[in-house]
């Protein structure tokens, strides 16, 4: 059931990551109710949050429920430097890490007993050097695997430490309700209330067939062995990035084809520069990455969302390729958009490779666009993101920029 016999893997989680940063930078802001980001709620402190306050909620609805938060803009590079700061100190604590994203991380620290102590000690030094050092809250949970770290630490926030101890596995998980279970979301437990299921032992007394039947194979058998704690995974260093995307909130008014392409396009362009950048510093034309597949996310005016991907034969960095594929996405589903309007467009670009690992093809030519997309990743990282652009980008909000988990080797 298990692969080890120790509760040695910590899921470290920074606490309402961006809303501290803010609270940590203004200390007027401390011990408020503060939200981040204006149309859309990009994080809401724990303040906010006792008033129903949720990311990814309307602002208007957000204001309402708490009228006496403050809203603040985003800072991502405050953001993106606040977590290098901390994943400094996970690293300085364990080579073992595995990021997830730029606010959390698993660390495996059963290898340092001799000189570091039990990982309940260990935990609880780390949380305090993320407090000294990093002046944020983070929240620490222990088991024996990654799947029950990561519920121990939800459980225990904010500002927590809750070890799951071995034997005692299933004690804490079985009252859980079932969306605690990695993986289930909104859509998921509604189909698994209508079963009258409501906690993880209700699950785990299903049985396998009766959720694969209810919610498909991958899901169904990946619900079950979580609920009967089978869980092998390591922590995983060598972890890379699978997907990049960005999304961008249109709020509630039509958008003309016009104004949704110039959206795409400037996305496009975002996410291929981050696809084509070099890791850890360098310099040159590899150490980037290409993608196979490209996804289009979008949510209508009755905030249903749908995603449409397509393939390409060949994978690529070369931000035309990227963006006639995503065009074609676009334009397939521009009927549907008139008809019921469109509140998000987004993108996402999977299926990553090194692009190192291409095989190259005839014809070899350096006027074909990937010297044109190398020569203005340059300019931009010089001068800055904005000093070339689309003329279709001029005088338009380009939206933000989320910080990423930086790729480390």
């Amino acid at each position: 059931m298990f692969v080890r016999g120790l509760a040695t893997i910590l899921h470290a989680d920074l606490d309402a990551f961006y809303a501290s940063v803010e609270q940590r930078d203004d200390p007027r802001l401390r011990d408020r109710p503060v939200i981040v980001g204006g149309g859309v709620v990009l994080a809401a402190s724990y303040q906010a949050k006792a008033y129903g306050v949720r990311t990814a909620m309307n602002g208007r609805q957000a204001r309402a429920l708490c009228p006496a938060a403050v809203v603040v803009p985003p800072r991502m590079a405050a953001y993106s430097q606040a977590s290098r700061a901390v994943f400094t100190i996970f690293r300085d604590v364990t080579p073992e890490v595995e990021g997830l994203s730029i606010d959390e991380a698993f660390l495996e620290v059963g290898g340092l007993a001799r000189i570091a102590g039990v990982p309940r000690e260990i935990a609880a030094r780390l949380r305090a050097r993320v407090a000294d050092e990093a002046g944020l809250p983070i929240t620490v949970g222990i088991a024996r695997t990654k799947f029950l770290a990561k519920v121990a630490s939800g459980v225990a926030k904010p500002d927590g430490l809750l070890v799951v101890e071995p034997g005692r596995e299933r004690e804490f998980l079985h009252p859980l309700p079932v969306e605690r279970l990695w993986g289930v979301g909104t859509v998921t437990a509604d189909k698994l209330h209508e079963l009258g299921v409501r906690t993880v032992a209700d699950v785990a007394a299903l049985g396998e067939p009766a959720l694969v039947s209810r919610l498909g194979p991958a899901a169904g058998r990946h619900l079950h062995a979580l609920a009967h704690l089978r869980d092998p995974r390591p922590v995983d260093t060598r972890r890379t990035r699978r997907s990049i995307g960005s999304q961008r909130a249109l709020g509630r008014r039509p958008r003309t084809d016009e104004e949704l392409d110039a959206v795409l396009a400037g996305t496009v362009d975002r996410l291929a520069r981050r696809l084509r950048a070099p890791k850890d510093g360098e310099r040159g034309p590899t150490g980037g990455r290409v993608c196979r597949t490209v996804v289009l996310r979008l949510r209508f005016g009755d905030y249903a969302r749908v995603t449409r991907s397509h393939t390409l034969p060949v994978p690529t960095a070369h931000t035309p390729t990227i963006l006639a594929a995503a065009r074609r996405l676009l334009v397939a589903a521009t009927p549907e958009i008139r008809d019921r309007g469109i509140t998000l467009l987004g993108l996402s670009l999977t299926n990553l490779d090194r692009d190192d690992a291409l095989q190259l093809e005839l014809p070899l030519d350096a006027h074909a666009g990937p010297a044109l997309d190398t020569a203005l990743d340059e300019v931009r990282r010089r001068f800055g993101a904005g000093s070339v652009a689309r003329a279709t980008q001029l005088g338009r909000d380009q939206g933000l920029e989320a910080p990423l988990l930086p790729e480390h080797e």
